[in-house]
């Protein structure tokens, strides 16, 4: 129970680190492909929209492991059913989010 609150939590720590890292403007963290085609110009917009993904997947990451957490600890199938919905949700928005970014300033995905 508190090992997975553990790995969630660094996971969506790192996940808000690098998001914030992109947010800057500094996108060296991205492969190259994603970043090949972007104009010098676009570096800052696009790795703004793409931190933002990836702070909203760190979030969710942080929020689940604290809901699955509370729902093992009290028992409750609800909080797990949110946790749930809300991890799915943010790997959704956020990934979208960071595709849409690839697709506006790089041309597509790959």
């Amino acid at each position: 129970m508190i090992l997975g609150l553990i790995v969630t939590s660094a996971v969506g720590v790192l996940l808000i680190v690098i998001g914030i890292i992109n947010f800057n403007g500094n996108i060296n963290s991205l492969h190259s492909y994603h970043r090949s085609r972007v104009k010098p110009e676009d570096v800052l917009p696009f790795g703004r929209l793409v931190g933002i993904g990836m702070m909203i997947m760190g979030v969710a990451f942080l929020v689940f492991g604290v809901l699955i957490t509370f729902s093992s600890y009290y028992k409750n199938h609800l909080l797990s059913i949110i946790a749930y919905i809300v991890m799915g949700g943010g790997i959704v928005v956020g990934t979208s989010l960071s595709f849409y970014a690839m697709i506006k300033y790089n041309g597509g995905i790959f």
